[in-house]
């Protein structure tokens, strides 16, 4: 199950227990002496959602990779962003500022030419070139992490440059 999915799961099974709580809130209680008053228990059923679960289900409603687009891509051999990558991110960067409590990762990709070793550094680089771009743009580098998979993840198989092409990107992901 995806991380969007099962996000989505909790969001329904937490308004599903509101609903609940909902219905049994008021019930009332006697104890032995007559006196009658709602139940603790009862009173603390009703969960409370911390502002970073509430800024992420917006955000997951509106969504990075529809609203704006996740990934930009890169020349063979290339770390430079080219100008529709600046705009892209320039773009994820008001999406941020939108939603400041959430974190993203940076994945850095390549094709499936050269060495595991070589396209692993390769994908960092890429990464850390977004990375570099988001913090110079006012992105807090705290909300900002980066992994590397180089070859090991194409977002589409086969070869050729039409293949490589896409292929060759950094993806953000939130958190």
């Amino acid at each position: 199950m995806t991380k969007r999915n099962f996000s989505l799961l909790a969001a329904v099974l937490l308004l599903a227990a509101c609903s609940t709580a909902s219905e049994n809130a008021g019930t009332a209680t006697a104890d032995g002496a007559g006196n009658v008053g709602v139940s603790s228990e009862e009173t603390n059923l009703q969960p409370t959602l911390t502002a970073e679960e509430i800024e992420l289900a917006a955000a997951e409603k509106e969504g990075l990779d529809i609203s704006v687009g996740d990934r930009v891509f890169f020349g063979y051999d290339n770390t430079d962003l080219s100008p529709e990558a600046r705009m892209t991110l320039e773009s994820q960067v008001a999406w941020l500022k939108k939603y400041p409590l959430l974190t993203v990762t940076i994945e850095g990709h390549a094709d499936e030419r050269g060495t595991r070793e070589y396209n692993l550094a390769l994908g960092e680089r890429r990464a850390i070139s977004v990375k570099n771009y988001l913090i110079a743009l006012g992105v807090d580098p705290a909300r900002i992490g980066i992994v590397s998979f180089g070859k090991e993840r194409p977002t589409v198989l086969g070869t050729g440059e039409e293949v490589w092409q896409q292929n060759r990107r950094a993806v953000t992901v939130v958190n």
